[in-house]
């Protein structure tokens, strides 16, 4: 099969192709990129596979930079672009499931893409449009169909972390995957215990956030590959009930929706805990269990200013969008109105500070002053105060003469 039109991606990329290819070697474009082409998808990297050992890449190109020279890849810099070239390889015994011992390069492309995960990324694409397809990839695109390369248990032995890719695949390419590869993946789903949980967390963030992410969270069920990451073994229940509960074209906004969500029907007791088991930021596991927080204090109460104020309109809004999905009652029009009604967003907007009180009221830093603080921006976001000085003084006064 050839392309009638290079994409521009492509086009843009064919010197380095051809500086190669002068200078004596082969070169291709290979990966994801070729596939997504294919699919009509657009294109996030374009990886070029070579021939050329690391050492003659580098004396291709002038500017080059070593982002993984062990494992054969340069990052060449050319046409303000930067692209990935990686020598054909193949690799020695995998020693933890994910990484071989070591990795051997050679000048065979098929030796190199006979090390691929599955068919439908192990194609090369040449200068001329010419897909080259050794392992029947065209046709496991044609129906949709997601297939191991060569022995599947030997793919997934290699390393675990394909089983999460391909249960993301299914779930970005609305692709079924075949039986023989379906069963290797359950066999060796154990192995997952033995990968990284960052590298497993990016592989089950981009499945929830896919268009299809019911069909990845379905096969990650029926694989019971669950039952192997952080906190998640014996939830099929609660997965099946996300599923069963949110709506069948609901689509998870952020990666911060889609983690409250699995927090909300697991009813984790310590979604901290469940977070930071998963090696997720502070910042992630704050935004996280605010949406967690709002949709729970939702189910009692209406959306009220001081939930606008605390948590920030987006969160709220990824929260309401959450209940939406639920079949739950939802007003995004109070949402904006609110917003719009807030005098301040932020304690910083506040025309006074501790600094400014203790110097006109003789107050001393503390639990007083700090009380204070807190009663004057409250105040201010329910409505009940303006946020000039002259207002903020009365009330200090008014507090003083309480107090």
């Amino acid at each position: 099969m050839r392309l009638k039109q290079l994409p521009s991606e492509f086009q843009k990329a064919l010197p380095v192709l051809e500086k190669i290819k002068s200078a004596g070697y082969e070169a291709y474009f290979v990966g994801g990129s070729v596939r997504d082409v294919l699919l009509g998808r657009s294109i996030h990297d374009v990886d070029i596979a070579t021939s050329s050992y690391p050492e003659e890449t580098k004396s291709i190109f002038h500017r080059t930079v070593d982002i993984g020279i062990e494992h054969g890849t340069v990052l060449v810099l050319e046409n303000q672009s930067e692209y990935e070239v990686t020598t054909f390889r193949t690799e020695d015994v995998y020693v933890d499931f994910r990484r071989p011992s070591s990795v051997n390069f050679v000048r065979s492309l098929e030796e190199d893409l006979k090390r691929r995960d599955f068919t439908v990324n192990a194609f090369a694409l040449d200068e001329t449009g010419q897909i080259i397809d050794l392992f029947n990839g065209l046709e496991d695109l044609e129906n949709r169909v997601l297939r191991a390369v060569g022995k599947a248990e030997e793919r997934f032995g290699e390393d675990a972390l394909r089983i999460m890719r391909g249960l993301r695949f299914a779930a970005t390419l609305d692709f079924s995957i075949d039986k023989t590869t379906f069963d290797a993946m359950t066999q060796q789903a154990p192995l997952l215990e033995k990968i990284s949980v960052e590298r497993s967390f990016v592989e089950l963030d981009k499945l929830l956030r896919a268009s299809y992410w019911r069909k990845g969270v379905e096969a990650l069920i029926a694989s019971k590959a669950y039952h192997y990451l952080p906190d998640l073994a014996k939830q099929d229940v609660a997965l099946s009930e996300m599923l069963k509960s949110l709506a069948s074209d609901f689509l998870f906004t952020s990666s911060e929706q889609a983690w409250a969500a699995l927090l909300i029907y697991c009813h984790h007791a310590n979604p901290k805990l469940f977070l930071k088991k998963w090696k997720t930021s502070n910042d992630f596991q704050k935004n996280v269990i605010s949406i967690l927080e709002i949709y729970q204090k939702r189910l009692n109460q209406a959306v009220d200013k001081a939930t606008l104020y605390r948590y920030g309109k987006d969160l709220v809004f990824l929260a309401e969008k959450l209940r939406e999905g639920a079949g739950l009652s939802v007003d995004f029009r109070i949402i904006e109105e609110l917003d719009k009604e807030l005098a301040i967003h932020d304690k910083h907007e506040i025309v006074v500070n501790g600094a400014s009180l203790m110097r006109d009221f003789g107050l001393k830093p503390g639990p007083e002053l700090g009380k204070i603080l807190k009663s004057i921006e409250m105040a201010i976001v329910d409505g009940h105060l303006c946020n000039t000085k002259e207002a903020i003084d009365a009330f200090v006064r008014e507090e003083l003469s309480f107090g």
